[in-house]
């Protein structure tokens, strides 16, 4: 059985965590922890997990809402942490050198029940890395932190059965917005983040019959509002809006099967 909850999501923080059981074993990777090490237990323990049963770490990319406290969570704990090697350069200062682990783009890394999938993706950071998760039946994806979606981006996340898909911000409300022009070009640019519609056709183009969860993730609080976003994705997929869950800066009270 493979299963996700979001943490926490948002420019605030970022932190999924994933979940792979069979009748005897149980696998637990939490992907990004940008949240304080206080704040990270509470989610965590408001579905009924304890920090000390997380097996891994995985952290996208070291931008502050995805690294966040991890170096300090894998240190007093114990745990394994994945990142690519731009990511742990990145954070060279904070990291205990006994819990860093390399990921490589096209290389499998397993952990328990799970084996997770890194590949690339264009975004400003070192080198920015995105997953596809599976327990072997089922598989998830995640992708956030990108500027456009390229074929080899498809090419990864093609047939999952879940995905958790970055749906940043609405382009009208982005060139309204009180940021400045500089900011707006980032996040709107080729290696900012993505758009709703941006959003919407890399999900046309990954939606099979056997796709049955999608939550809408990343999304700006001053930049998008919930209602677009599930408007967006709901057209590539041909269903409702209310059938398209999103995730927020608060995070979620319950699991979501794969």
């Amino acid at each position: 059985m493979l299963r996700f909850c979001s943490l926490a999501s948002g420019s605030s923080g970022n932190a999924t965590l994933v979940e792979a059981s069979s009748g005897t074993t149980r696998t637990r990777v939490l992907i990004d922890a940008g949240l304080g090490l206080r704040e990270l237990g509470r989610r965590l323990a408001r579905i009924g997990v304890a920090v000390a049963e997380l097996d891994a770490l995985f952290i996208t990319h070291e931008h502050s809402d995805h690294i966040g406290c991890a170096p300090e969570l894998a240190a007093r704990h114990g745990i394994p942490l994945w990142a690519s090697l731009g990511t742990l350069r990145a954070a060279e200062g904070r990291l205990d050198p006994a819990t860093a682990r390399t990921a490589r783009d096209g290389e499998a890394v397993a952990v328990g029940d799970l084996q997770l999938l890194p590949f690339t993706v264009p975004h400003d950071a070192r080198e920015p890395l995105q997953l596809r998760c599976t327990d072997g039946e089922r598989d998830l994806g995640v992708l956030t932190d990108l500027g456009h979606v390229t074929p080899y981006v498809l090419s990864r996340l093609a047939g999952c059965d879940a995905l958790l898909l970055e749906c940043n911000h609405d382009p009208d409300l982005l060139a309204g917005s009180a940021y400045p022009l500089f900011l707006r070009r980032r996040i709107g640019g080729q290696h900012g983040h993505l758009n709703n519609a941006q959003a919407a056709q890399a999900l046309a183009q990954l939606a099979h019959a056997a796709l049955h969860t999608v939550l809408a993730a990343h999304l700006s609080e001053r930049n998008n509002r919930p209602e677009l976003a599930q408007a967006a994705l709901a057209g590539a997929l041909g269903c409702r809006p209310d059938d398209v869950r999103v995730a927020t800066p608060l995070g979620a009270a319950d699991w979501l099967d794969v």
